[in-house]
């Protein structure tokens, strides 16, 4: 039953989104945002613990709330932004997106060599994916969880695969993105995650320690792929642009544990710069550094 009353939203919204003007569309987005943030003391908390990590000297309370009510609005913009492309035409996906660096895939295109697309919980993450895939002609997976709504689940896939996006799950991850990367497609990995020490490679992130997925550097290693990171971020959620990194080259060296954490700690950094640059397009909601320092955010 719940799952219908999930999809019968995600109707409601459809049609919304289809009637309303952007700058509506905008307003209601703040609005939303304003509100999840003003109500989610957990949330607030969680995005003031990890900006007082993440800079130094300590941000003021305005540019505190000011990132954090971005964040929300990041998420918003993503959840809309896949109810408002069920059914679009791929050419119209990226008419209001501008590629900067795309000659460095078309490059690995040309060459007949495949590689790895690293990125994070950053901008409208599910607009990049597609975007790439749509834009590079390629057949994109990702890793991410299963949704609890079979229902919806099966709404998403098909949403995804529409624009050539196809997604394994963790559980069974490694053997997914293997059989993928087999069949000469492209493997992309959100990495900015915390997740279990068991299941880490420690990283040092804004100068504090974390956790973090070692997948893509594994499979770098493995294949010999070199990663590419790519982000997105907009100004006016109108139009966007992907921003294309320089690869982080792949190693193979006779010490598998220092090439997989110098590959690893390659990306963190990456991360770094890219939030560093413009930290309204992180998802600053997530424990990031849970692991290694629980007692700041049990504060």
């Amino acid at each position: 039953m719940l799952d219908y009353v999930y999809l019968g939203l995600y109707k409601l919204f459809g049609f919304l989104l289809w009637i309303l003007p952007n700058f509506l569309i905008k307003i209601l987005m703040r609005g939303l945002a304003w509100l999840a943030y003003t109500v989610s003391r957990k949330h607030r908390e969680i995005i003031d613990t990890n900006l007082d990590i993440a800079f130094n000297p300590p941000l003021a309370k305005s540019e505190k709330k000011a990132l954090g009510i971005n964040a929300f609005m990041n998420l918003i913009d993503t959840v809309f932004g896949i109810i408002r492309r069920d059914g679009m035409e791929k050419e119209k996906v990226i008419e209001n997106i501008t590629f900067e660096g795309y000659e460095i895939i078309e490059k690995y295109q040309k060459e007949g060599k495949n590689f790895i697309l690293v990125t994070g919980h950053y901008g409208n993450w599910e607009l990049l994916s597609q975007a790439i895939a749509i834009k590079f002609d390629l057949t994109l997976v990702g890793v991410g969880r299963k949704l609890d709504s079979k229902l919806m689940d099966r709404v998403l896939k098909a949403n995804r695969e529409h624009f050539n996006v196809e997604m394994v799950y963790k559980k069974g991850a490694m053997k997914g993105c293997i059989k993928a990367i087999n069949q000469g497609k492209v493997v992309g990995i959100l990495t900015d995650q915390s997740i279990r020490k068991s299941q880490s490679v420690e990283v040092s992130f804004f100068g504090k320690k974390a956790t973090h997925t070692p997948l893509a550097s594994i499979l770098s290693r493995k294949f010999g792929l070199d990663m590419i990171p790519a982000y997105i971020s907009t100004e006016d959620y109108i139009d966007y642009t992907v921003k294309i990194y320089e690869p982080i080259q792949t190693l193979k060296t006779d010490n598998q544990e220092e090439d997989i954490i110098d590959l690893t700690q390659a990306q963190a950094d990456r991360m770094k710069k890219v939030i560093k640059e413009n930290p309204k397009g992180w998802f600053w909601m997530h424990q990031r550094w849970k692991n290694y320092y629980k007692n700041i955010y049990e504060k």
